[in-house]
């Protein structure tokens, strides 16, 4: 067993959980109006997006809010819910893959908006899908370590402008329907936003421990699934198998954890191909997996944090809730939390 791919934390909670919808709703018929003129030349037949993906709506930010004020708005209700001070935290981590700069970070601008203290840490991790979870992971290292009191996570996605470039670009360039294959995956995206107030379970009555996960990675597929704000490549039938196999990989080489009987399993959210495809390979009953992406999409790292808040009113304490997530590269990485 590599320890540095299995971890177990001694003293840490999460103390408040937060969501925030983008205010616009865009239906996958929204969408097939508007490429109308690429499946006309194509021969294209619309509606795959909810046929296939289960993908029904997504959401956008009104024009001109940003990445950042996403993640502080998530980070702000986060705070008011877990009721402390500011001052107390002592790190906040921005995971979103969507961002307007190369620098600063937008950890820099969360934190002046939230009028955090200057002794608080502050960057950003990046990780693709599973960046949010990697940011659990550090921060519960730190509090673990008394190197912090608490910790603030936070992920806000925008999906406007890729919405945007890649129905344009389809209207006006794409000639076969292997481009609406390599672009299928922009047009399942969602926005959104999520925040998580981490601290010491033994002194914050009411939170939900953090128990242990791991981490897995094959890097072979880095070129699987490649974006940026203006455009994203993904071989979806491809990143659907490696997926998989890592998945399945990562969970039959974790002898010491037992996972196959959990009360809830927050996966995720991509589409419906790619749920059931993970649910089937690790035999996973799919009344225990709650879904956001048919009326949210995918929201990137975000989704972990939001599906958990969209379904923590459900939950008991006492269960046992897995979240698991897959980012483009690629790596796996699951934490266990007891409600």
């Amino acid at each position: 067993m590599n320890q540095n791919a299995h971890f177990t934390f001694n003293d840490v909670g999460v103390i408040s959980l937060s969501r925030i919808e983008a205010p616009e709703v865009v239906t996958s018929e929204e969408v097939d109006e508007r490429l109308a003129p690429f499946y006309e030349r194509t021969g294209n037949p619309a509606g795959l997006l909810e046929r296939l993906a289960g993908v029904a709506e997504r959401r956008q930010w009104e024009p001109g809010f940003s990445f950042a004020e996403a993640s502080a708005a998530a980070g702000r209700r986060a705070i008011d819910e877990a009721g402390i001070d500011p001052s107390r935290i002592g790190l906040i981590v921005d995971s979103s893959v969507c961002k307007a700069r190369l620098e600063p970070s937008t950890a820099v601008t969360v934190h002046h908006l939230l009028g955090l203290s200057s002794h608080c840490l502050n960057y950003d991790v990046g990780n693709a899908c599973l960046g949010f979870v990697n940011g659990m992971h550090l921060a519960g290292l730190m509090i673990d370590s008394g190197q912090i009191e608490y910790a603030l996570i936070v992920d806000g996605e925008g999906t406007r402008e890729i919405y945007n470039n890649t129905i344009n670009d389809l209207n006006e360039s794409g000639m076969h329907r292997d481009d609406f294959a390599e672009n299928f995956a922009s047009l399942t995206l969602g926005s959104g936003a999520a925040a998580m107030v981490l601290g010491r379970s033994s002194s914050n009555d009411g939170s939900h421990r953090l128990v242990k996960g791991y981490f897995r990675a094959d890097s072979s597929h880095h070129e699987l699934c490649v974006g940026s704000l203006e455009h994203m490549r993904t071989d979806a039938r491809a990143l659907l198998d490696a997926g998989c196999s890592l998945v399945k990989l990562s969970w039959d080489q974790s002898d010491f954890l037992d996972w196959e009987d959990m009360d809830r399993y927050i996966l995720h959210q991509v589409s419906r191909v790619h749920t059931s495809a993970v649910l089937d390979v690790l035999n996973i009953d799919s009344d225990r997996c709650p879904l956001t992406f048919p009326l949210y999409g995918n929201i990137g790292p975000a989704a972990i944090p939001f599906t958990l808040a969209h379904t923590a009113h459900s939950l008991r304490t006492g269960d046992r809730v897995l979240c698991m997530g897959i980012g483009s590269g690629l790596n796996t990485g699951v934490l266990e939390i007891h409600w």
